[in-house]
């Protein structure tokens, strides 16, 4: 039986969408010449400032956003958005990478540049003792959700999840730093296709362990041992009657 889909968190909903409006409006604020600043952003939005910081820390976090990478990557929610309801899924995650990872090699500038002000907002909130609020949007968890969605139904919670977030590890800056700095892969179509291997050796071995899992075993432990607890309650209770 497929699995039931989850419903969407309300509050995710509306964290994208006061992300989303920050973004729009830094946008327009920038087509007419003016860098806006992240308070000039919230005051467009019609956001709070306090709320809008917890998004965009600096106003180079805002404008790396606006004016670099959401340009950047707009061919591949162009591809996304066209791609049929059904299809093959592998095909699909090889489309994802073939129009992302080439983005990410060419703007390596600027995407690394917003992965250091993520982690400089993250080490300076660590040493305040405040827990760092999440400042990226999640583009990439988006675009899986997409480019896989004729699995959703097919995969339990718990596998999908698994899955998208091994499948996370190899789309986006921090794997592009891995083959360049880490294994010192010199060629960019190196990279691009170790990634795809990468990408398709996961989505093949998740799915051939949820595929091969018997029926029912998707409910977890904690219904196995509840169905032996309820088990062990009728048993006892025949052999007292007994």
């Amino acid at each position: 039986m497929p699995a039931a889909r989850p419903r969407p968190d309300p509050r995710a909903n509306q964290k994208e969408r006061t992300r989303a409006a920050l973004v729009a409006a830094a946008a327009e604020l920038l087509r007419r010449g003016v860098p806006p600043t992240v308070a000039e952003a919230a005051e467009a939005a019609r956001v709070s400032r306090a709320t809008a910081y917890r998004y965009f820390p600096t106003q180079e976090a805002l404008l790396l956003e606006v004016a670099e990478l959401a340009p950047a990557v707009a061919p591949v929610e162009a591809m996304l958005s066209a791609l049929p309801e059904d299809g093959d899924p592998e095909a699909r995650l090889r489309q994802l990478l073939d129009a992302f990872i080439p983005v990410l090699l060419t703007e390596q500038v600027p995407m690394r540049s917003a992965l250091r002000a993520y982690l400089d907002h993250w080490l300076e909130s660590r040493r305040a003792g405040e827990e760092a609020p999440p400042l990226r949007e999640g583009r990439r968890r988006r675009w899986l959700d997409t480019a896989l969605a004729p699995l959703r139904r097919e995969l339990p919670e718990r596998d999908w999840r698994r899955l998208c977030a091994a499948l996370s590890l190899t789309i986006g800056i921090e794997a592009v730093v891995v083959m360049k700095d880490v294994c010192r892969i010199e060629k960019d179509e190196e990279v691009l296709e170790v990634l795809r291997w990468a990408a398709g050796a996961l989505l093949r071995a998740g799915l051939e362990e949820a595929r091969r899992r018997p029926a029912g075993a998707a409910r977890g432990n904690g219904a196995a041992r509840g169905d032996a607890r309820r088990t062990g309650r009728r048993g006892g209770g025949r052999a007292a009657r007994r």
